[in-house]
């Protein structure tokens, strides 16, 4: 069935349009043509993906933030006679973002970077498909007053926290009252049941071979070391308003109940889907009404078991990094974010053992000590930001792939 948000088509500005939800939300918009238009797309460095998408849906507006590579970008869309205009630049992402003739944005990018673009398009009104987790993570509570003040709509699109907001009440005031705590569900990536001391050999590529999964390779690397549940962690406490005891994270192998909300009833609410990101991403651009995503059915006769574990802090310890950084003075988990992008792109690189990551994150978390006000504003905390990177990379060189 397909759904019309309104009485013309939706305009829709991808951030990130040639990563895994960029696609997969382009998959989406496919099968609802009368319903939403691409207006803009944006990419980081896949100039021939960019130009493939551009060729099949003659955006407005295209941008990359490198000039080199938008003006190759814009060479070939003139060449092949698309009346695409191509922009450069970060500051081009923001305006995008922010365009007055954009409705919703999905925030796609991955990182620290996305956040710009992300402020932008909150300060703006949009609805706003926060798929950029380190928005929040590094944002917080700016983040957050740029959503009220800007009266934008904010709806996660990550799994967890899209099956959180689909079971809560419809009134965010009675979350409180109503919500005992929140359960994110975690698969525990590739090595749930590896022996903890035989992980300094991983290899890039194991690290990337999610068993549930497609993801882009950052982001893969969080999920075998379950930083990527920390950071939910700390998204969550956002999202939602709720202090960090209060969210809870179990091991779910399956990845069919996506997350659980607990009643202070003791009833518990949880949404089950196939591990597909076209789910979330479709209920995020239809909500509140529902509309066809083009994931496959649950079929609960041939479903396996569903199996729960609990996340133990020695198999798992970047993911209880979480709780000490929303514990610690704010801006700790901007710090814990930009140390971890750090750690992920040297092991990435070949320049950091896997179990390197954890060790660059917690000495990270423990020597950049936030100062009063390095929360409060945007230049404040990319300034932050650069400190933690810096502290990170001087880690990473005195560790290298010997510890």
């Amino acid at each position: 069935m397909a759904m019309t948000p309104s009485a013309r088509r939706q305009r829709l500005c991808i951030l990130g349009s040639t990563g895994s939800i960029g696609t997969s939300t382009l998959d989406v918009v496919a099968l609802h043509p009368d319903a939403f238009e691409v207006f803009a797309l944006t990419g980081q460095r896949r100039v021939d993906d960019l130009f493939a998408q551009i060729v099949r849906w003659r955006p407005r507006y295209a941008a990359l933030p490198d000039a080199a590579a938008a003006n190759e970008l814009g060479v070939r869309v003139k060449a092949a006679g698309i009346a695409t205009e191509v922009l450069a630049g970060a500051r081009a992402l923001e305006e995008l973002a922010a365009h007055p003739d954009v409705d919703q944005v999905m925030a796609a990018i991955v990182g620290a970077a996305g956040l710009p673009a992300c402020l932008a398009a909150a300060r703006a009104g949009k609805r706003l498909l926060l798929a950029n987790k380190e928005a929040l993570v590094v944002g917080g509570q700016l983040f957050i007053d740029a959503v009220r003040q800007g009266g934008a709509t904010l709806i996660p699109i990550d799994s967890e926290h899209s099956a959180i907001f689909q079971c809560l009440p419809a009134d965010p005031t009675t979350w409180d009252a109503a919500v005992d705590h929140i359960v994110l569900t975690a698969s525990g990536g590739p090595f749930r049941t590896r022996d903890p001391a035989t992980l300094a050999s991983v290899t890039p590529d194991q690290a990337c071979a999610h068993p549930n999964w497609v993801m882009g390779r950052k982001i893969s690397v969080d999920s075998a070391t379950m930083m990527n549940k920390a950071l939910e962690v700390i998204e969550a406490r956002w999202l939602f308003d709720l202090p960090p005891e209060r969210i809870k994270v179990v091991i779910h192998p399956q990845s069919i109940i996506h997350s659980m909300v607990v009643a202070r009833d003791g009833a518990v609410l949880a949404q089950l889907g196939t591990p597909d990101m076209k789910g979330p991403i479709a209920f995020g651009m239809a909500w509140p009404a529902r509309m066809t995503s083009g994931c496959d059915a649950l079929d609960f006769t041939k479903m396996a078991a569903l199996t729960f574990e609990e996340a133990d802090e020695r198999r798992f310890p970047g993911l209880h990094l979480s709780w000490a950084a929303l514990r610690a003075a704010p801006g700790s988990t901007t710090v814990l974010n930009a140390a971890n992008e750090v750690a992920v792109a040297a092991f990435l690189d070949g320049k950091l053992r896997f179990d390197g990551i954890h060790r660059v994150n917690s000495q990270a978390l423990e020597e950049v000590l936030p100062a009063a006000g390095d929360a409060q504003s945007i230049t404040a905390l990319l300034a932050l930001d650069a400190r933690a990177r810096d502290a990170a990379r001087a880690h990473v060189s005195r560790l290298g792939k010997d510890a």
